[in-house]
């Protein structure tokens, strides 16, 4: 319980913040998109649990260019 009061929140609070954008960004991105590279529910799954990646590897590779 320490260590939590010792951590520079300063430092971690833009990098949270960042995540949860991106996070925010490609769901409503993939709402809104009809085709992409692969199921729906699969990129879901990958935006939320692989953190900040997630959403990164969904707008490199899970959108379907038209």
């Amino acid at each position: 319980m320490e260590e939590l009061l010792n951590v520079n929140w300063a430092l971690l609070a833009p990098i949270f913040i960042i995540q949860f954008i991106l996070l925010l960004v490609a769901i409503i991105d993939l709402v809104r998109i009809e085709k992409t590279n692969g199921p729906k529910w699969l990129w879901v799954i990958i935006i939320l649990f692989v953190n900040i990646i997630g959403p990164i590897l969904y707008f490199v590779i899970g959108r379907r260019n038209q």
